[in-house]
């Protein structure tokens, strides 16, 4: 940014921006729908369904969509992958409306297998990959997962936990591990599509043609709840493919906010490519990360697991402009001695969300890596990812802000103990997000989705204000819950664990803050008369039950009762200062 932008910054207001972005004519242009009878503004150009994505998608050819270590998968393979797979679901009974489970870490055929399951109108359900066995077996009974797909690692995890789920009529298998499962019903998924190297080799089938409208389910995404029992929130196609042109829209904001004219997409653009260090079964990393790069013609290179030293290398070697995913990602890019030993100046933007992020990030952001531009987003699962993002310097600007609704969204601050009150700018109250993107409910949970959501709009649950801009600012969670890295964690899940334990009277979860991970899970417990535990004990015995996340990074076992107000609710406020004589976490 020149002095004289600097001097005149903003150049446009937001909503100046968005009315020329949008008006009639324009790639993102609005128009008003009915959508479960609420007039909702959504992005007249977004693809129909993501089937339509996977279908433009092949207008990319030969060029590189997915790179995983030493595989690379072109545009074109992949559509043969997905439209082979579609038509082998079909032909073993996967019909519109299935539930069909995707539990893998981050592969190539994690892609394939979830646009195979949407193209055919069935409802794609990925689970976390890091959840323990019995985590899998409730998601798997609870969606009714018709077909559940797995890689080695999962299979064998769950192998004794799946005669406890009738549903399941068929597996398939990805690189191996299909003797875990001694079952007829179990498929290699090589045998259906092969290994990556070879899909550019399969027959070209078309994709199914089943008809898909808007706003039939696409998604069913697991988000814990205050109960401790994950609900599935269950998104539709718009709302899966709103990310695209809301993404699309941020990034045009920034320059007319500049005084510039945004770059012009063609077909001959240069490829962006994108560093994928978040899983897919995550909200942001399947629809905020995958889909719009899917429709962009982008390339996705994805890691095993999250290695500082190894994303230096993927950056340097396949010339990557984004990376990020979480402020823990950001802050180890950033802060890694290793780092000055890579030639990383293709780095464009270092892109986070889903955790609480300090505001001097974004300042180290731009001193590390000059010339990119950080940017921070606001979703959640109930959402199908992104509402708010904040970048460049509207991002420098508010470094506490995680920017404005994009223009097909709207927000809303209203007094939690009475959501039909709205609140007057400035005011911190509850934040109700109301859009296209906004899913249709939880599966299987009337009441949780009547609490859940007023009349298309979400409770997220966070406390917030908005300014007189329409930034947004998250101040608190209402909700009992904290997050770690990105994953989140409800406190009475961990709780309940610890009250399983025989020696445990009672316990209470907080969180600690943490500069890169946001926050950490502690625990305090009160032990029963005459009962004896160690710290060690009690956090094993919550590893056994839940994902290594959850896991408490401390317990400290109290020798006096926990404090409650009048109404007999833990303080936890008070808890927090239990720990203020620990060291510091780094």
């Amino acid at each position: 940014m020149s002095e004289a932008q600097a001097a005149a910054w903003p150049a446009m207001s937001i909503a100046q921006a968005h009315a020329l972005l949008t008006a009639p004519g324009q790639p993102l242009e609005i128009e008003t729908v009915n959508i479960a009878g609420r007039p909702t503004r959504t992005w007249k150009n977004t693809p129909p369904s993501l089937r339509a994505v996977v279908a433009m998608s092949r207008a990319h050819g030969e060029r590189i969509f997915l790179v995983h270590e030493d595989e690379r998968v072109s545009f074109e393979a992949f559509h043969r992958a997905v439209a082979t797979f579609a038509q082998d679901l079909s032909a073993h009974g996967v019909v519109k409306g299935d539930r069909v489970a995707i539990v893998m870490r981050n592969l190539p055929e994690w892609p394939v297998a979830f646009y195979a399951v949407v193209s055919l109108g069935a409802i794609a359900t990925p689970l976390n990959a890091w959840w323990t066995a019995q985590e899998l077996q409730y998601a798997l009974t609870n969606s009714g997962a018709k077909v559940a797909i797995f890689d080695a690692e999962r299979a064998a995890r769950v192998a004794e936990q799946l005669g406890a789920c009738p549903e399941l009529e068929r597996i398939y298998i990805a690189r191996g591990g299909e003797a875990a499962i001694p079952d007829p019903h179990v498929v290699r998924l090589e045998s259906v599509i092969g290994a990556p190297q070879d899909w550019s080799g399969l027959d070209d089938v078309p994709l199914p043609v089943t008809p898909i409208d808007p706003d039939d389910p696409a998604t069913l995404l697991y988000t814990s709840g205050t109960t401790g029992a994950p609900k599935g929130a269950l998104g539709t196609h718009r709302g899966v493919n709103t990310n695209i042109l809301t993404s699309a829209c941020a990034s045009a904001r920034v320059f007319l906010r500049r005084g510039e004219i945004p770059p012009a997409t063609t077909d001959d653009t240069a490829q962006r490519s994108m560093l994928m260090s978040v899983p897919f079964f995550h909200v942001t990393g399947c629809v905020a990360f995958l889909n719009p790069t899917l429709a962009a013609g982008g390339k996705l290179v994805m890691m095993r697991r999250w290695d500082p030293v190894r994303a230096f290398e993927l950056i340097a070697r396949e010339r990557i402009q984004t990376a990020g995913g979480v402020p823990t990602i950001a802050w180890q890019l950033i802060e890694h001695p290793a780092r000055a030993d890579y030639d990383l100046s293709s780095l464009e933007a270092v892109i986070y969300g889903g955790a609480p992020a300090a505001p001097e990030l974004v300042r180290k952001i731009r001193e590390t890596f000059p010339g990119s531009q950080p940017g921070i987003g606001w979703g959640m699962t109930e959402t199908s990812g992104t509402v708010t993002s904040n970048s460049a310097e509207d991002y420098l600007n508010r470094p506490d802000s995680c920017g404005p609704p994009a223009a097909v969204a709207d927000l809303k601050i209203v007094d939690p103990a009475d959501p039909s009150r709205e609140l007057a700018v400035g005011e911190v109250g509850e934040l109700l997000a109301f859009g296209p993107m906004v899913v249709s409910g939880y599966w299987n949970r009337p009441e949780a989705t009547a609490s859940g959501f007023i009349d298309g709009w979400v409770r997220t649950g966070d406390l917030a204000r908005l300014d007189e801009d329409g930034f947004c600012y998250i101040i608190d969670r209402a909700k009992d819950m904290l997050i770690r890295g990105g994953e989140n964690i409800y406190c009475i899940e961990v709780e309940n664990a610890l009250y399983d334990h025989p020696a445990v009277m009672d316990a209470a979860l907080v969180g600690l803050a943490h500069r890169t991970l946001g926050e950490e899970p502690a625990a305090v417990v009160a032990l029963r008369p005459g009962a004896q535990a160690s710290e060690e004990d009690l956090r094993a015995h919550v590893a056994e039950r839940l994902a290594a996340f959850k896991v408490p990074v401390r317990v400290l076992i109290a020798t006096e009762t926990l404090p409650r107000n009048a109404n007999g609710k833990i303080l936890k406020s008070e808890l927090k200062g239990w720990f203020a004589a620990e060291p510091a976490a780094n």
